[in-house]
């Protein structure tokens, strides 16, 4: 473990983690989600994606067919979402040649494999780096925590929970692990916190909700928000490349008419400030 910034992410002004307790509680579509806002406030945002057992961000970007380029520095080019390289993406998605593949691997590769994802991207002059991380917490995250250590740039983590029980639980585990490795918690966001009917816009909550609320007071973190189901977003995410081919829209436009864009923008603000406290 070296003890000095990586190269890669001197270039970066802020940095923030995207964590869950478990699988299943929508992470890569908040991550997602905080990127689109990000660039719709006119940042200049970078996506990694290092949870190497489910790297989804390419298919919810509409960029599985990216290719990566090696640099003359021998280090790797992310994927640039459009041409003015506003947007630009890094997944291990990007070296499977197919969206079923999976990756088997032990422990001490995967932890090797994030440490280069950390050490030898060469992004460019980025406001926002949002890294989007394997759930819970493993060997994976103490290379993330290792690798991060020494880099001023880190402004802390936005927890991922849904409103049962089993996941507050976990996320409290979550919350011990920023703690222990020095990330600031930026705030709890509570996903899947109801669900919005395509036909007549009503929110109804067929889990339990407010439990993601209930756990920031109890720990005093900042909460930032309850996130619905909505098949809009769902939608919108599988037929993006057809809308573009057909209207010309890209993901970036068509998420500036999704209503989630209205939340996941007060959520972003939210988490800015808590950057900058």
């Amino acid at each position: 473990m070296s003890e000095e910034v990586p190269q890669s992410l001197k270039k970066v002004k802020h940095i923030i983690l995207v964590l869950s307790g478990k699988g299943g509680v929508g992470k890569s579509s908040v991550t997602t989600q905080i990127a689109l806002s990000l660039v719709q406030k006119n940042f200049k945002v970078g996506v990694l994606d290092i949870d190497l057992t489910g790297p989804s961000l390419p298919r919810m970007f509409g960029m599985e067919n990216g290719k990566i380029h090696q640099s003359s520095n021998n280090g790797w080019i992310p994927v640039y979402y459009d041409s003015s390289k506003q947007l630009s993406l890094m997944s291990l998605g990007f070296l499977l040649n197919d969206r079923g593949n999976s990756v088997v691997w032990r422990g001490p590769k995967k932890t090797a494999m994030i440490r280069q994802f950390l050490k030898d991207v060469e992004w460019e002059e980025l406001d926002y780096l949002v890294i989007d991380t394997p759930p819970g917490t493993s060997d994976e995250h103490i290379a993330i925590a290792e690798e991060l250590r020494y880099c001023n740039n880190v402004d802390g983590a936005v927890i991922v929970t849904t409103p049962q029980l089993i996941s507050i639980n976990d996320v409290k585990k979550e919350i011990n692990f920023c703690t222990k490795v020095n990330f600031k918690v930026l705030g709890i966001i509570e996903n899947m916190s109801g669900f919005i009917c395509p036909y007549c816009d009503e929110c109804t909550n067929i889990f339990s909700s407010g439990g993601g609320e209930n756990l920031a007071k109890e720990l005093s973190l900042p909460y930032l928000g309850n996130v619905p189901l909505n098949p809009q977003f769902i939608e919108m995410i599988e037929r993006q490349s057809e809308i573009k081919e057909k209207d010309g829209k890209d993901l970036i436009a068509l998420y500036s008419e999704c209503k989630l864009s209205e939340i996941f923008s007060l959520i972003t603000d939210k988490v800015i400030e808590n950057v900058n406290k």
